[in-house]
């Protein structure tokens, strides 16, 4: 409850690894990602006499602003808190998470219900009209949808939720000391793309491919298959962008021990995809004497229960 008597609202968001695709959701392809329940972000909305936010966050105050805007016309304003156990500027959706969680939580104060394409669009717009930062779209639509979903950006495109139960063990892991903002990735990215760079050009068809690929795989059961279209969407950025050399190192380890794997976005995690659980057990401890963090999946996060359709 607040202190004002009325009961606060919360909201939920996972930490988002693409499996396959990315990044060509910016450019009409496709990825498919999971949320990693095990990483979150959570904000609490309770009514206030001015609105405030807690602990200071350029990235929260967008969100609240754009709020105010777009959905709750004259309602009160609120003092919201957060955190985050996501780590930034790893390539998790860190940012997108925090948005989402947001925006569950002050519509939650209200009572008010949001599709999930409405949620995935107000929180993209808040970063990149409110704050300028460049960002795709799959962030945001894998964390409004939540658990395992397959997203299609072309013209004619779809987002299409999946039972994770079809995907192997996986583990996602990070380096701290290599973290990297991903605007600057996408900004150099959209330039290139723009000039019809034929490297970057192929490789994205190459990349969504890959995501169709991978999806029609977990659908028939094909592990195999699956692993391929992981490897190849990592070969494909590999192939359009100069990569830090730690971050390769990573993926290269991954392989060596027999997984698969793929950056999660665009900073310094990665994710590892696994036999069995016994195989995925000495993946992450080969991967968890080289870096930061390691994230052993248990299954896909859910949509947090809240107003947000």
């Amino acid at each position: 409850m607040s202190p004002s008597g009325r009961p606060a609202g919360h909201g939920s968001a996972s930490a988002r690894a693409a499996l396959a695709g990315n990044p060509s959701d910016g450019y009409g392809g496709a990825v498919l990602a999971v949320t990693v329940g095990e990483l979150r972000a959570e904000a609490i909305a309770a009514p206030a006499a001015t609105s405030s936010v807690d602990p200071p966050s350029e990235l929260v105050s967008a969100t609240v602003a754009r709020l105010g805007r777009d959905v709750l016309a004259d309602r009160p304003p609120s003092a919201v808190r957060w955190t985050t156990s996501i780590p930034r500027a790893m390539g998790l959706g860190g940012s997108s998470a925090i948005v989402i969680a947001t925006i569950r939580a002050v519509c939650d104060l209200h009572g008010l219900s949001m599709p999930r394409d409405a949620l995935a669009t107000l929180a993209l717009a808040v970063e990149t009209e409110e704050l300028g930062i460049a960002a795709g779209p799959q962030d945001r639509f894998a964390q409004a949808y939540g658990g395992l979903t397959f997203m299609d950006f072309s013209a004619s495109g779809r987002y299409e939720p999946l039972d994770p139960a079809l995907l192997p063990p996986l583990v996602v892991v990070w380096r701290a000391d290599t973290g990297a903002e991903s605007g600057h990735v996408h900004s150099d990215l959209r330039e290139r793309y723009t000039r019809g760079d034929a490297a970057v050009v192929d490789a994205l068809a190459q990349a969504a491919t890959a995501a169709h690929d991978a999806r029609a795989a977990l659908l028939a059961g094909d592990h195999d298959r699956f692993c391929v279209c992981v490897d190849a969407t990592f070969d494909a950025r590999q192939r359009m962008m100069s990569l830090d050399p730690r971050h390769v190192e990573m993926v290269s380890v991954a392989r060596a021990a027999g997984a698969a794997a793929n950056y999660t976005g665009s900073g310094g995690a990665i994710i590892a995809v696994c036999r069995d659980e016994a195989h995925r057990t000495a993946v992450a401890g080969l991967l968890g004497s080289a870096v930061c963090g390691v994230a052993m999946m248990q299954g896909a996060a859910a949509v947090p229960p809240n107003p947000v359709a």
